[in-house]
């Protein structure tokens, strides 16, 4: 697995275009937090095996970056969790997860 690092709040629109071409998910990690670090972890091990090559994955270190993250809630108009994954297809956030609940066979289902 690439991630592709978020570090900017300018990446967000560009996000948002590139998701109207091929499905992008932005992942939201807590470095200080277990839970967030097994969802990372279970992301990374799966991601080769699932099948969504033709999603583009980005990486938010929430700690680093949390003026990002409060974008990322405002402009997909979800809530902030951590960590949290969401789905963006057609510039919109059609589908969000947070804690254990982030499971990459459950992308795939959001997908289908």
């Amino acid at each position: 697995m690439q991630w592709n690092a978020l570090t900017s709040a300018e990446q967000l629109e560009n996000i948002k275009a590139e998701s109207k071409q091929q499905p992008v998910i932005i992942f939201k990690h807590s470095t200080s937090c277990s839970i967030s670090a097994t969802a990372k972890s279970r992301l990374e091990r799966q991601w080769d095996t699932i099948g969504l090559d033709n999603v583009k994955p980005y990486y938010l270190d929430l700690l680093s970056y949390r003026s990002v993250s409060n974008q990322i809630a405002t402009l997909f108009e979800v809530r902030h969790e951590s960590p949290q994954l969401l789905l963006i297809r057609d510039g919109e956030c059609t589908s969000d997860w947070s804690h254990l609940g982030i499971r990459l066979d459950e992308v795939k289902k959001a997908l289908a």
